[in-house]
């Protein structure tokens, strides 16, 4: 007793901070893939961080139906994740396209009955809520009388959906694109950030696919990307309602081709790289890995996300005091990435 007072006093005294005593705070939330095998192994495995997976198991296809993915509702998985500590929100995308979002919103009879069919989903299993992740409504191309029609609908959807969840002391989220001053009407027009910031419990910023399958080789996200985001971001919505999503996966080019591009996992990037002999290059402006090397005569490029790529990223996070990712997504990652996300320093390559 008397070595803890000395030791208390000595710690004031210098200003010496006490040794934490707890677990350090879960930050990280995480898709879990339905296809990916060892998903679930791994959210258990790193459940010291996790405090939410959201499987991919539902799809929307009409008001009033919701289809199912391969394993969705597995108790084994519910319940392994509860007993883990891990709030189990699955994901809900949407098939519909901007026209049908449009109807199916902008009604409200037909709201109220895709409400309820959520509600139904959510209070049918364990559930701690939703993450509505409804991209196909921003339909590229659409009018902006369109787009405003889509956008006011989904605001009602949200606020009508987020009270029915909250009531039942469950939780409201959902992914939506990144956007920035510069692009405010290009990337996700029908996601109003100011008001999903004041009806969700968690806004899912997906930050990733910069460069995507469709596009010339590029990297998939830069610090000064997620500036223009988290500045725009943070102007409408609480830091601590922000989830910044990070990518562990990337996509590997034919040269001249981009349509032929290839989903690369962060693992089967690395391991790729090593085995065509490729040397590691973490490109100086975005802060991600790349390589390339050729097959079958063709030149192909490669650029993807790995550990020492986010941790370029994160002081951006912390400039705008969101202490929240979310991670696309389990079983894509290498396990060098949880040390960084844990905030320590990126291993050496």
């Amino acid at each position: 007793m008397i070595r803890v007072v000395a030791l208390t006093l000595m710690l004031v005294l210098t200003g010496t901070p006490a040794p934490a005593t707890g677990p350090p705070p879960r930050t990280v939330s995480a898709w879990l893939p339905y296809w990916e095998p060892g998903a679930y192994r791994d959210a258990l495995a790193h459940a010291g961080q996790l405090h939410t997976v959201s499987p991919f198991w539902y799809e929307a296809t009409a008001a009033d139906r919701i289809t199912s993915h391969p394993g969705a509702g597995d108790r084994e998985v519910i319940d392994g994740l509860h007993r883990a500590g891990i709030k189990v929100v699955p994901t809900v995308t949407e098939s519909l396209d901007a026209e049908a979002m449009a109807r199916l919103t902008g009604d409200a009879g037909t709201r109220a009955t895709h409400v309820e069919t959520l509600v139904r989903l959510a209070s049918g299993l364990p559930y701690d809520g939703l993450d509505l992740d409804y991209e196909r409504m921003n339909g590229s191309g659409s009018a902006p009388e369109l787009v405003e029609r889509v956008r006011t609908g989904f605001n009602a959807l949200t606020t009508e959906l987020c009270a029915r969840l909250h009531a039942l002391g469950k939780e409201c989220a959902a992914a939506v694109f990144p956007r920035t001053a510069a692009r405010e009407h290009d990337e996700g027009p029908v996601y109003d950030y100011a008001h999903l910031g004041r009806t969700l419990d968690r806004l899912r910023i997906m930050g990733y696919n910069l460069h995507d399958a469709l596009e010339e080789p590029g990297p998939l996200s830069t610090p000064a990307w997620y500036d223009e985001i988290l500045s725009y971001a943070t102007a409408r919505v609480p830091a601590s309602r922000i989830e910044m999503g990070i990518p562990a996966y990337g996509w590997d080019h034919r040269t001249g081709d981009p349509a032929r591009a290839t989903h690369r996992t962060a693992r089967e990037a690395e391991a790729l790289r090593r085995r065509v002999g490729a040397p590691y290059a973490l490109d100086a402006g975005s802060r991600t890995p790349h390589f390339g090397y050729t097959e079958d005569g063709r030149r192909r490029e490669v650029w993807y996300q790995d550990a020492r790529g986010i941790a370029a990223h994160l002081p951006v996070l912390r400039k705008y005091d969101v202490e929240n990712t979310a991670l696309w997504a389990l079983d894509f990652e290498e396990p060098e990435l949880w040390p960084v996300l844990a905030g320590r320093p990126a291993p050496a390559r």
